[in-house]
């Protein structure tokens, strides 16, 4: 004989306290629901709001963090991508008064105001927000995809000549600006994809994420970067972030040169060469009249131009560079040594010493997990850091090398960050001691949701005054574009006519 059973779904409990929620009818549970839906909306709008202040006040480069959205993926526990897309409405937020105003209320999702903020404008803003008022999240995603797709198919293609033109910038940074064909295009993209490692280790993006959300969220990284692009250059033109594609222009350029160095006869045609002095490399101090002793032992005052000038550090017939950076280059490059006299002569020419060999490397990144170990970066691009510089008693051994991506390996080196490994992994100090956890713990919050926002709230306050109706999408851009057009024409002829 068996026994029927019924189960009841697991109700939360509170610490300290009774089962919430209580048993209740189902319409009050159903309210109850949509009721602090809309509390989460005006609350997300105050969210977003602080965090738009925040980016303006550029408070995340206390934290030695590239942009808003890496401080807020680390501090808040919030996804990468999640957070590049709310910093991307955050901003955008600020130049659409009448969306945000409807956000604060509650009565528009954050859904439907990410979709709205992709496409609107301080003039088009009234006229879209009415549209979208009656619309589900899922109608709006296609309707603002819809817009994009219209909106650029207007602006036509252009055929851009070859060129290629560099510039110097500031002191040490150089501009590239190059047009290429579509064909020539794509193949130096993917020579930089490749380079970046994206088709050997794709990013994982859920099946739900649309190509226009993975778009946007790109754009807000470059933004997020610094980078900013006209409005007339089509979003699917903008697939790579900026800085990734930088570093693998310069990977492609190193990997060309290593492979045929390897096998030239002449290597040093194919490589990039830095001189540099002892106390350079070993990054000590020196006082501004350094002296230096021939073999003989006799000794004079050589300038700072002089090839035997301990402080020497400049790449070869070009630039000078700064410790730091010749610091960040010897971490993984080949040494080797050039005796100078105090008339310049050569006297001797040592062996080169190796950068770690690719069986270690192999090593550090299995421990390190392939990612960077700087708190708050998993980039999958990483160089080998000596913990303690080999210049100053650093061994080439596993335990003295961590992984970094060569931002935090840079910032390492400029900010003096020092770094301690524990059993549990390492551990980052800045220089004046404070650390660095890989992940902060959240503060407790205010308790009652309500208490964050100014909104008045109801059941019905996030449901669409239509909701579930079925959307004709053809309709709704005709009609968005054709009033956009009927009122630049009235303002045209109210420009042209003469004032009353």
């Amino acid at each position: 004989m068996s026994v029927a059973t019924t189960s009841k779904p697991p109700v939360a409990t509170t610490p300290g306290g009774p089962a919430w929620p209580p048993e209740m009818p189902m319409e009050r549970l159903e309210a109850r629901i949509c009721e602090l839906a809309g509390h989460l909306t005006a609350a997300t709008c105050q969210f977003l709001l602080l965090i738009a202040d925040f980016d303006a006040r550029k408070g995340w480069a206390d934290w030695e963090m590239p942009s808003c959205a890496a401080w807020l993926s680390w501090k808040c526990q919030i996804a990468s991508g999640t957070a590049r897309e709310q910093v991307r409405v955050a901003r955008a937020l600020g130049a659409l008064p009448a969306i945000t105003a409807e956000f604060a209320a509650g009565r528009l999702s954050y859904a439907k105001v990410r979709a709205l903020t992709r496409i609107a404008t301080p003039e088009t803003e009234p006229d879209l927000l009415e549209m979208a008022t009656p619309m589900t999240a899922n109608q709006m995603e296609r309707f603002a995809q819809a817009h994009r797709r219209v909106t650029e198919a207007d602006r036509g293609p252009t055929r851009p000549a070859r060129q290629l033109t560099w510039n110097r910038v500031k002191d040490l940074d150089y501009v590239f600006r190059a047009i290429l064909p579509a064909e020539g295009a794509v193949v130096v993209l993917q020579a930089l994809r490749a380079a970046r490692n994206d088709l050997e280790h794709p990013h994982d993006q859920p099946d739900d994420v649309s190509a226009e959300t993975r778009i946007e969220e790109l754009r807000g990284e470059d933004e997020a970067n610094g980078v900013s692009f006209s409005s007339d250059v089509p979003p699917e033109s903008r697939m790579e972030t900026a800085r990734d594609l930088a570093d693998a222009l310069v990977q492609v350029c190193a990997g060309y040169l290593n492979a045929k160095a390897a096998t030239a006869e002449n290597p040093d045609t194919y490589q990039v060469i830095i001189h540099a002095g002892v106390q350079a490399i070993s990054g000590e101090l020196a006082t501004e009249d350094v002296s230096a002793e021939t073999p003989e032992g006799a000794a004079g005052t050589l300038p700072v131009s002089h090839p035997a000038h301990p402080m020497r550090c400049h790449i070869q017939d070009g630039l000078a560079l700064s410790l730091s950076t010749l610091a960040l280059i010897s971490c993984n490059a080949t040494i080797s040594t050039m005796i100078h006299d105090t008339a310049g002569a050569i006297l001797d020419v040592g062996r080169r010493t190796r950068k770690p060999p690719p069986a270690l490397r192999r090593a550090i990144r299995e421990r390190d997990g392939y990612r960077c170990q700087f708190p708050g970066c998993r980039s999958r691009r990483t160089d080998a850091h000596h913990i303690v510089h080999w210049a100053n008693g650093g061994e080439t051994k596993l335990g003295n090398l961590i992984s970094l991506c060569k931002r935090h390996h840079a910032l390492v080196h400029d900010k003096g960050y020092l770094i301690a490994s524990t059993p549990g992994g390492f551990t980052f100090y800045s220089r004046q001691g404070t650390p660095m956890p890989a992940c902060p713990k959240l503060r407790a919050g205010p308790g009652d949701i309500t208490t964050t926002h100014d909104a008045v709230i109801t059941p019905a306050t996030i449901i669409p005054s239509n909701s579930g109706g079925r959307l004709d999408l053809n309709l709704a851009i005709w009609i968005t574009f054709a009033n956009a057009r009927v009122k630049t024409e009235r303002r045209e002829r109210e420009q042209a006519s003469p004032a009353a």
